[in-house]
């Protein structure tokens, strides 16, 4: 004769309580063949569950031994066991334990689903199983849209979805009204007589006589094991006929497409626990939301605040050196130092690695056009000192090398000089102001380099200031600009060397634009750090929220975990829709707190035009993804505590 399907020897299942500890099953002995229809029958505590939870595989012996068709179940892992409640194993609990949040349909398909069938296949297969049940009408009905008979049906159709060799009922009856128990025990005959082995437990002896086998229970002990009406020919002829609905579910899709199907439920189920708490979720999502946007804000507001700063560096010269006489800033020396001439700006235009240089001289006159007359900055410099300085024009042009050398009494006005002097809108260009004594043609206005920079200042050729205005021989300053792509570091003492030696001494200091250009990214880099550091220990604080809620979450949803786990779910299963649920709230909060940075932006510069607002792609993805890994980080530790709960003690939960 052939090992019995399920096989008890001398199992013992102890409790501790305290000091104390309980035997809720001593020394069980028990056979169930294959095809059997055996009720389990004792008063409450008589370890009637307990026994039941052991044949499920959703607890484990103390001691003994336990075999599933041969296999000694001690030697199996948590998914292992997953593995045979789903492939062998059908519950049918009193309590009907439904999904909520699903339709009958999707909660006959959840088996099937850690079973690994695609879509179709498991909605084909749950329409067919309700429909025999007769529930074809009743598909897209939530539990709470069902009767207790109905829900009751729905339990068995879902224990059937992936064959349900074994039934295991838990007083299926005791939640029924007397009409809606006798057609789920005659459902239940009937899946008997189609060759599924039933496990029917008990207190009630009327519905244990439907069994073809009653052992009764007695403080953990079998007192007695009754047969009714079966012989070896009745078991043998049960296990020969065909299984019907049973078997059906065997067939085994591949394993990248079980993989996708079971993080497809998992997302499903992911996202219906979102929607079913809103505002728990949007609490959830407002730490990481506030933490985004301000991150995001604060790496744009500090990229926009550099390049602005950078952008009036450029202004005053893009890579540049200047030269000025004297041993160093608030020299007094210095306006007595008369060597630093125009041959030495032509002197340093010869080396290599200078891309242009034009000298500078600058007095302070009167500047009038008509009645009108201010007082102002003029500045006399080489025809390339435009160049130099990248300044545009907003209209006219630049003297020339031949204006410069012929002393030229040509001018360039700066936009605040324009209005103060032409209060027409006609055009400066063309008109003739005087610079002091000397009048002078306008040829262009230039853009402002400062926007708010209340200063008049005008340019003309350096000759003709020195000739013609201020009488001098020397120059205020000389300015060097630095090819493109050689460092103006590595310059500087070049120049320092060279004029060094035409001087005889060091008369002379140096100012490197690129030194202050570094020193202000430095500092611009140092603020927004400090303020970023700020925005993360916000981000940090709403991850711990986000651990808190779903550690809240696994709580309350204890029992659907044990559902899942009983149906077949395994510890991945579980640990990756609790996964997925924090990361998407996370990174629908990080999308949020993005796109709140960005309406800012639109915004904000609007109000406060010094605060400009600056994205690249860079930051906006690296927002996104640092809400993404908030929600792997904070939401792992609750996810591994859902995943390692015990299934009988998850079912136990209200």
């Amino acid at each position: 004769m052939s090992a019995a399907l399920l096989q008890l020897s001398s199992v013992w299942r102890e409790y501790h309580s305290g000091d104390t500890q309980f035997a809720a099953l001593q020394a069980i002995d028990l056979s169930i063949e294959a095809g059997e229809m055996i009720a389990i029958v004792g008063a409450s505590g008589s370890g009637k569950s307990t026994l039941m939870n052991i044949l499920g595989c959703l607890d484990r012996p103390t001691s003994g031994t336990y075999r599933v068709a041969g296999v000694d179940v001690a030697s199996l892992s948590p998914d292992a066991l997953s593995a045979l409640r789903r492939e062998r194993f059908g519950f049918v609990f009193q309590r009907y334990n439904l999904l909520a949040d699903l339709t009958a349909l999707e909660n006959v398909g959840v088996p099937a689903v850690y079973a690994g069938l695609p879509p179709s296949v498991r909605r084909a297969k749950a329409t067919e199983l309700l429909s025999k049940l007769g529930l074809s009408s009743r598909l897209d009905h939530r539990p709470h849209q069902l009767s207790g008979g109905q829900q009751q049906r729905v339990s068995i159709a879902r224990a059937l979805m992936n064959g349900g060799e074994v039934l295991l009922a838990d007083e299926p009856t005791g939640a029924l009204d007397s009409h809606s128990g006798r057609e789920l025990l005659e459902t239940l005959e009937w899946l008997h007589g189609q060759g599924h082995t039933i496990v029917l437990v008990t207190h009630d002896h009327n519905v244990a006589l439907r069994a073809s086998r009653i052992v009764e229970l007695r403080d953990g002990q079998i007192i007695s094991d009754q047969r009714h009406e079966t012989s070896a020919e009745r078991l043998t002829k049960l296990r020969a006929e065909p299984r019907g609905l049973h078997g059906a579910s065997r067939q085994r899709g591949r394993l990248l497409s079980e993989q996708a199907n079971r993080l497809a439920e998992a997302f499903h189920m992911a996202t219906l626990a979102m929607s079913a708490n809103r505002l728990r979720t949007l609490l959830t999502m407002l730490g990481i939301i506030i933490g985004i946007a301000s991150v995001a804000s604060v790496v744009a507001l500090g990229q926009g605040g550099q390049q602005r700063i950078l952008s009036m560096i450029r202004g005053m010269g893009v890579n540049t050196i200047d030269i000025y006489p004297g041993a160093g800033w608030g020299d007094p020396k210095a306006p007595g130092i008369e060597t630093l001439t125009p041959a030495d700006a032509e002197a340093i235009s010869s080396q290599g690695n200078v891309d242009s240089v034009t000298p500078a001289v600058s007095t302070t006159a009167s500047i009038r056009f008509g009645n009108a007359s201010v007082s102002g900055t003029i500045n006399g410099v080489g025809e390339t000192y435009f160049h130099v300085h990248d300044l545009r024009l907003d209209e006219g042009t630049v003297f020339t090398a031949l204006d410069t050398k012929n002393l030229a009494q040509v001018v360039v006005l700066d936009e605040n000089t324009r209005a103060r002097l032409f209060r027409t809108p006609d055009r400066a260009v063309g008109h003739i102001v005087f610079l002091g004594p000397v009048p002078f043609r306008v040829i262009g206005v230039a853009r402002p380099t400062l926007p708010g920079n209340p200063n008049l200042n005008v340019w003309a050729p350096y000759t003709a200031v020195m000739g013609r205005i201020s009488g001098r021989r020397h120059l205020k300053q000389i300015t060097a600009r630095v090819s493109e792509g050689s460092p103006s570091d590595l310059m500087e003492p070049v120049i320092g060397r060279l004029l060094a030696q035409r001087h005889g001494r060091r008369d002379f200091y140096m100012n490197n634009s690129d030194t202050v250009r570094k020193s202000v990214q430095a500092a611009t880099d140092t603020m927004r750090n400090v303020v970023l550091s700020i925005a993360v220990v916000s981000l940090i604080v709403g991850g711990i929220g986000v651990m808190n809620i779903m550690l809240v979450s696994v709580t309350e949803r204890t029992r659907e975990i044990g559902i899942r786990m009983a149906v077949g779910a395994r510890r991945f299963d579980i640990l990756s829709q609790f996964m997925i649920e924090a990361v998407l709230v996370c990174l629908i909060g990080g999308v949020s707190g993005v796109a709140i940075s960005f309406a800012a932006s639109f915004f904000l510069p609007r109000l406060f035009p010094q605060f400009p607002m600056i994205f690249s792609i860079y930051s906006v993805v690296a927002a996104v993804a640092v809400s993404m890994v908030i929600g792997i980080v904070f939401g792992f530790f609750p996810a591994r505590n859902a995943a390692r709960l015990d299934p009988v003690e998850a079912l136990a939960r209200d």
